[in-house]
């Protein structure tokens, strides 16, 4: 027997399964040293801890080796939303069959009368949502008063979504010898507080680090302009292709936006917020289980308990608000020893912050370029020719169909005809804005038409919030030219180059002239001129000429369009008189 420190039938529960071997934290929890004592357990989403906390309970649930006679409950497992709970049941459903143990549910959404009946007939283990948990109990169908163990999963989703109230309520129920089980992906001070309250000399166990932590998933970071985010999203989507996404946006308005955009593409998504009934998000996830739908948009909260076992890309749209929701969103997937890869869409003003965020965070992620139309053409080929060459078996309707196309036109006109009947079928990638500075890829890429450019200057960078957003606008604007006559966009320090193809890059700079002051600039204190010397590498050492006269810093602009009007080198801010700024002259 493999598992033979376990309970016999639980050993054979874990055989028929297919477990070989047990998971860090499951090893960790059924030592000798753990065995009657309180754990608080740090352990990732998707490391097997709901298995783990049910063999850590199997001693106050089996009498030989078997289930009591079902009564009151003699465990407690509260999680933080109902598709969690209900996958926890499922999981402890096979765990204990043998067994005999009866398992309860109680979560918000379902039919509570039904509950109370299931509670009057007695369960070994009572799983369920600590809303309604408490209603039961407070209404007396829920009986605590012989638990023996309660296992608080996700303990730190719980708190975060202000169930604590609910959880202390339903613990002081609770005979006071009884254990617990506390487990956690994070342990900020509110878990600690939680444990030193309720829990008894403690066992600590973590397997952060230890087991998978993020090695199955592939951390990646794109920087993109803030405007081009959804084209992002699209070529993402295209570019990976994968089984199951899953995209997370920060509110329910962003969901149902971003929704309605995807499926307008052609892309078999579903959407999951706060605003959905249980009934549509049953009916969303099993669309997803079912292959009818291959993407989720969902919340945060909406996602939490999500369990699809083919979902292999997570994009995180809207950056989460730190390092323990962005390790909570991306343990959707890269689970059970599968692969996954977690995709942050980056706004180029925020990359620093992202950048300190994953690395205090200790975790290895890569700057990556936006998939562009050519990348993602290059992969679709890659798999429809793996798909056309895989070996498949044909019945005799399809070979009587295939002759009577061959009889009528060529096998290379077959081919093709399905070659662009694929491309139809598929949504149309986007083209994006030039990548964040230093994060384009090594090799360069050429449009037609700027295989020889010129190299300008802007008296502008990154310090002065540069933006493509706006930077190419006022490009065109200064040079009578439209945005497809304007190659690479280099964002440096404090200033930014940008190529012209050389055929009229003489009539541009004539017209920047023109656009401009005495003293070479606009009215908003930006100065274009071309760098001096033979065009310029990839990622040219811009030169900045300083205004003549003039040695003040060039004007921060605006995040939301073109600087803001100079007066003696200081731009005018609206509103903010007294705080620094100078005031408009009168």
């Amino acid at each position: 027997m493999p598992f033979s420190h376990l309970p016999p039938l639980l050993s054979e529960a874990l055989a028929v399964k297919g477990y070989a071997a047990l998971t860090p934290v499951q090893a960790q929890v059924t030592e000798p040293a753990a065995h009657g004592r309180d754990l608080l357990v740090s352990a990732r989403t998707g490391s097997g801890k709901t298995v783990a906390f049910g063999l850590a309970m199997a001693g106050e649930l089996l009498d030989d080796g078997r289930s009591r006679p079902a009564g009151a409950p003699l465990a407690l497992v509260i999680a933080p939303t109902r598709e969690l709970a209900l996958q926890v049941a499922k999981e402890l459903s096979w765990l204990y069959a043998k067994a005999g143990a009866r398992i309860a549910t109680c979560v918000g959404g379902m039919d509570a009368s039904r509950e109370r009946r299931s509670l009057s007939h007695g369960a070994h283990i009572v799983v369920g949502t600590p809303g309604r948990l408490r209603d039961h109990s407070e209404r007396g169908a829920l009986d605590l008063s012989t638990l023996k163990v309660a296992v608080l999963d996700e303990a730190d989703e719980m708190l975060d979504m202000g169930f604590r109230e609910d959880l202390e309520t339903l613990l002081d129920a609770t005979p006071r010898e009884r254990r617990t089980l506390l487990f956690s992906a994070t342990m900020p001070r509110q878990i600690v507080a939680l444990a030193r309250k309720y829990q008894n000399d403690a066992l600590r166990i973590s397997t952060i680090g230890e087991d998978r932590g993020h090695g199955d998933i592939a951390y990646q970071a794109i920087a993109v302009s803030p405007s081009d985010i959804e084209h992002a999203v699209i070529n993402l989507l295209r570019f990976h292709e994968a089984e199951t996404a899953l995209l997370f946006c920060a509110t329910r308005d962003n969901v149902r936006h971003l929704h309605a955009s995807l499926v307008e593409r052609g892309f078999a998504a579903v959407a999951l917020s706060g605003e959905h009934s249980q009934q549509e998000r049953n009916h969303a996830l099993q669309a997803m289980r079912d292959r009818r739908a291959r993407v989720c948009v969902a919340t945060d909260v909406a996602a939490r308990g999500i369990d699809l076992p083919t979902l292999s890309l997570v994009v995180h749209v809207e950056l989460p608000r730190d390092a323990e929701t962005l390790q909570h969103r991306s343990g959707r997937t890269g689970r059970a020893g599968k692969k996954g890869t977690a995709v942050l869409i980056v706004p180029f003003p925020r990359r620093r912050r992202v950048e300190m965020m994953l690395k205090g965070a200790r975790i290895d992620f890569a700057w990556m370029p936006v998939p562009t139309p050519e990348d993602i053409r290059a992969k679709d080929r890659e798999r429809m020719l793996a798909a056309m060459l895989a070996e498949i078996e044909f019945d005799d309707d399809d070979r009587a169909l295939a002759a009577e196309l061959m009889a009528k036109k060529s096998a290379e006109d077959i081919a093709a005809a399905l070659v662009h009947a694929h491309r139809a079928s598929m949504p149309q990638p986007e083209e994006l804005l030039a990548s964040a500075p230093g994060l384009a890829p090594d090799k360069q890429h050429h449009r037609p038409g700027f295989d020889d450019t010129v190299w300008f200057v802007m008296n502008v960078g990154r310090r002065q919030n540069a933006d493509p957003r706006w930077l190419l606008p006022l490009i065109c604007r200064r040079g009578g030219i439209t945005r497809n006559e304007v190659g690479a966009i280099r964002i440096q320090a404090n200033e930014t180059g940008f190529q012209i193809p050389r055929a009229i890059a003489n009539r541009f700079a004539a017209a920047v002239i023109k656009s401009a002051t005495q003293d070479g600039e606009d009215d908003s204190g930006i100065r274009i001129q071309p760098v001096d010397g033979p065009a310029a590498p990839q990622r040219p050492k811009l030169h900045r000429a300083a205004p003549a006269g003039n040695d003040q810093r060039p004007p921060a602009p605006r995040r939301d369009g073109p600087p803001p009007i100079r007066h003696k080198g200081k731009p005018f801010r609206k509103g903010n008189a007294g705080k620094g700024a100078p005031r408009r002259p009168s």
